[in-house]
């Protein structure tokens, strides 16, 4: 009999406890593409602020913004079906059945399961808030506070054992205030009132505000991923065919270096002349004059320029001249529609998928500020990387460079120590390069081949070369310990490190060499037996 109660209690119980990690979940609708949104009221920007999603109003002005990794919307038909979805995700949250009445100061350490906590008045974060979904993805959590919210200076929302930011809601009846330095994780959601968030704020989330105005100051901000949202691939792979296996080349103008430059692929012209370089630093063809290869390169470079142009764009950077400055990008077509000028850093986030395409459609020239950079991150790969450029391109001194440019009806430049990881082809131009590396990506089979035979016969291999943080000097003969010499110089000729190869890995810590290009020799006997170039980044 006991038993039978017991079980009967437990049945009962289990009835009545709110399922918090399935039956919580929330409509988001088209809020989900919405990064900052105001059903009413102004969204405005100040400072340098890196947004991935969707940005705008339904009834109010988006201004302050530079180049944004979505679409900005204002007053259209987007917005009134993103209001109306707000609404209803708000009704959602605010008719959630509480499990949790937490005191009004959240963080100091605390850590929280799911479920749905409700504060009856204003409440602050301080310091870290650690939010455990208990091995369970689909574990919801939502914040019902009754009143303003604010955060400390660098205060945080931690997600542990498979919480996601996309199931974390928060939603405020006032205000909400975020101090600088803020890590927040979630959808927040005002009500009737504004969201300010300051310099340095990190949202891994979305700020919606029903009616108010939405203020960010030098922020980085992105929809989460997760709970059914896309995978970014971007747009289809273009086929390379002959153009595959070149990495410098001009349909018709001459293609000249001038200095030490090392390349990786073919290198010609099919009208002009290519001169200055040394076969001894090329792997792969040079092309003096042109010949059937070149013909055939030129018919399919024009295939794979018009494949580029005449892709569908996803977003457009509204501000190509103010391209760069630590952007973030995802998988997608983008389209800057004037002459862009690329300062400092854009990083190129493939989202963990090594097969995503980023494609470029610059109608208009390019140029970088020196010692510019394209940083690949999550499994984005430089052979997935396209650049379609209506005019000049000019690649400032000491640039690192990912991807194939094509640039048509223009020349291209390579300046002094740049790192071009990709192609430089140009229907018609010019193409000039000093002192440079160019390495085109893996794919072209008899060029993978002569690079493995190539490293066969030398007596020391370097790498990772370029290198950010170390790089290992190995010698492949174990004979030679010993007895080798490694001198390293820096672009003025000047000594600026000499070791005795005396095991047979050896590391050079980033501290040895300030980033820039340096030249190296191996010497035995004071017989100079192998050189070479190593770039510190």
């Amino acid at each position: 009999m006991k038993t039978k109660i017991l079980n009967s209690l437990l049945f009962i119980a289990l009835l009545t406890m709110p399922i918090l990690n399935y039956a919580q979940n929330i409509t988001l609708g088209t809020v989900s593409e919405f990064v900052l949104f105001s059903t009413n009221g102004a969204v405005s920007n100040s400072g340098i602020s890196q947004l991935t999603g969707n940005v705008g109003s339904n009834n109010g002005s988006s201004t302050g913004f530079g180049n944004v990794n979505g679409i900005m919307h204002n007053n259209n038909g987007a917005t009134a079906t993103c209001a109306d979805d707000l609404l209803i995700a708000y009704n959602q949250l605010n008719n959630a059945i509480p499990d949790f009445f937490p005191a009004s100061l959240l963080g100091n350490g605390d850590t929280l399961i799911a479920g749905v906590y409700k504060i009856e008045s204003a409440a602050t974060l301080n310091s870290e808030l650690t939010l455990d979904a208990q091995n369970n993805a689909n574990s919801v959590f939502i914040f019902q506070i009754q009143g303003a919210f604010s955060s400390g200076a660098n205060s945080k929302v931690n997600l542990i054992n498979g919480a996601l930011a996309c199931n974390v809601f928060w939603k405020i009846e006032g205000l909400v205030n975020t101090a600088p330095g803020t890590t927040m994780r979630g959808t927040i959601i005002a009500n009737n009132d504004a969201i300010t968030m300051n310099i340095g704020d990190t949202l891994e989330g979305r700020a919606l505000s029903t009616a108010g105005a939405v203020t960010i100051d030098g922020v980085f901000a992105y929809t989460p991923i997760g709970c059914g949202s896309p995978i970014l691939t971007g747009p289809s792979f273009p086929e390379l065919a002959s153009t595959e296996c070149y990495v410098m080349f001009s349909t018709s103008g001459d293609v000249t270096n001038s200095g030490v430059s090392d390349a990786i692929g073919d290198i010609g012209t099919n009208v002009g002349l290519t001169s200055g370089f040394n076969a001894l630093n090329v792997t792969g063809s040079i092309h003096p004059i042109p010949d059937e290869s070149t013909a055939t390169c030129a018919a399919d470079l024009d295939i794979l320029y018009t494949f580029l142009n005449t892709l569908p764009s996803d977003i457009e950077l509204l501000y190509p001249a103010q391209f760069g400055n630590n952007l973030v990008l995802t998988p997608h077509t983008y389209v800057l529609n004037a002459a862009t000028i690329f300062t400092d850093t854009l990083y190129l986030n493939a989202l963990g998928n090594s097969n995503a395409v980023f494609v470029f459609q610059m109608n208009g020239a390019l140029s970088t500020s020196t010692y510019s950079k394209v940083i690949l991150i999550n499994e984005t790969k430089a052979e997935n990387v396209f650049w379609k450029v209506e005019g000049a391109v000019s690649i400032n001194d000491y640039s690192i460079f990912n991807g194939t440019i094509v640039c048509n009806n223009g020349a291209i430049d390579l300046k002094s120590g740049v790192i071009l990881n990709g192609r430089a082809l140009t229907t018609t131009g010019t193409l000039t390069s000093a002192e440079i590396t160019a390495n085109m990506p893996s794919g072209c089979i008899t060029n993978v081949e002569s690079i493995k035979n190539e490293n066969l016969s030398e007596i020391i291999s370097i790498y990772p070369n370029p290198f950010s943080s170390y790089t290992n000097i190995k010698i492949n003969d174990e004979a030679q310990i010993n007895k080798v010499e490694l001198r390293i110089y820096n672009v003025f000729g000047q000594e600026v490190l000499n070791t005795l190869i005396s095991s047979q890995l050896t590391k050079i810590e980033k501290r040895n060499l300030a980033s820039g290009v340096y030249f190296y020799k191996l010497i035995s006997n004071n017989l100079t037996l192998q050189t070479g170039k190593i770039i510190s980044q």
